[in-house]
């Protein structure tokens, strides 16, 4: 499989720049007759959608691996923490903007605000949820758990189309000055993007800055090392996963609340392929790694955004462009069949090692 999936990367990407000097030549002929090739802008603005969504998958799967590294199982409900960030931001944008605050000066306090409430709203869901659904299974073998999260994840997206019906509910249009391209660096990047890219940039170095300078931080890894001996050394243990939950619950309202803002759209299901995709990022930059986390959706984000058309397209696949999930699962498999501890290897705890 290894190879099966190396010669056809190889392929592909010998085809997509021969493709590019000479549209025309015996290969594209033979395998795509349609081939015309990719503009350099086009190339770069690929790169750019990768990046922004990328950051979002990375911000989504710092809960993952704070979550396995604390407790050593996957939170599969945490795409629903994200979704009830973007959920909780619609609403608010949408009040702001019927009261004319969704514009002009007002706009980046209104933004604000709509943050601080998708932050309040999904840290409150992820606390609760380890409060009701996880603390009570605690000690109890890691599959219990795992299907207990699969379960809080559809009686979660059940109750919000119960609350909100099935139906996808838009944002407000931000000004026109957040939709405006921007050159950077011969880069042509929307205003909306740019903000992505910003606040994921910023909620990074945060978390970085809290779990290893600070003193909860210092007690999380502790915990996520070996919690009985953390017990004995004198760390509250309840408190400190909670935390981690509440932590990963900000860094996925803050993923809501952008992925709002850039695709302006969200529906009770919101967070499921996300979530998966986020997991998917978390084990590709190796599962407890807060960077490798970060780092795996980037590399996700942007592997979604450029393999189908640089890769597949050049094969003569129809439709490449519609792939997008199957080059991220297919990623997954290819990471792990050479790396299985993922890019930049797992934190695990001593259990877990041993």
């Amino acid at each position: 499989m290894r190879v099966v999936l190396f010669s056809v990367i190889i392929f592909g990407f010998f085809a997509f720049v021969w493709q590019q000097f000479d549209s025309n030549n015996p290969l594209a002929r033979q395998i795509n007759p349609d081939a015309t090739g990719l503009k350099s802008d086009q190339v770069k603005g690929l790169f750019v959608t990768g990046l922004s969504q990328g950051a979002m998958y990375g911000l989504i799967a710092l809960g993952y691996s704070m979550v396995y590294g604390v407790l050593g199982f996957i939170n599969f409900a945490h795409g629903e923490v994200f979704m009830l960030g973007a959920f909780s931001g619609f609403i608010t944008s949408t009040k702001l903007d019927q009261a004319g605050y969704w514009e002009g000066n007002a706009f980046i306090p209104s933004v604000l605000i709509a943050v601080l409430v998708a932050l309040v709203v999904s840290t409150s869901a992820a606390v609760i949820m380890e409060r009701v659904a996880y603390r009570p299974l605690r000690g109890s073998p890691r599959l219990i758990p795992l299907i207990t999260s699969i379960g809080v994840s559809f009686f979660i997206q059940n109750t919000v189309i119960v609350l909100f019906d099935p139906g996808s509910k838009s944002y407000p249009r931000p000004p026109d000055w957040m939709t405006d391209q921007y050159s950077i660096l011969s880069f042509d990047i929307e205003g909306t993007k740019i903000a992505v890219l910003i606040v994921a940039a910023l909620s990074m170095a945060g978390l970085w800055w809290f779990v290893e300078r600070t003193k909860t931080g210092k007690a999380m890894r502790a915990v996520a090392e070996d919690r009985e001996i953390a017990s004995l050394m004198g760390i509250d243990v309840n408190k400190t996963i909670v935390t981690t939950f509440a932590v990963g619950g900000a860094m996925a309202g803050i993923a809501g609340i952008l992925w709002g803002l850039l695709f302006r759209s969200v529906t009770a299901t919101t967070g499921f392929l996300p979530g998966i995709k986020a997991f998917t990022a978390a084990v590709v930059g190796g599962v407890g790694n807060l960077g490798g986390a970060m780092a795996g959706g980037v590399s996700l984000g942007s592997a979604e955004a450029l393999a189908p058309l640089v890769l597949l397209e050049p094969l003569g696949i129809n439709g490449a462009s519609q792939l997008r999930d199957a080059v991220a699962f297919t990623l997954l498999i290819l990471v792990l069949l050479v790396k299985p501890t993922g890019l930049f290897g797992e934190k695990l705890s001593a259990d877990d090692r041993a």
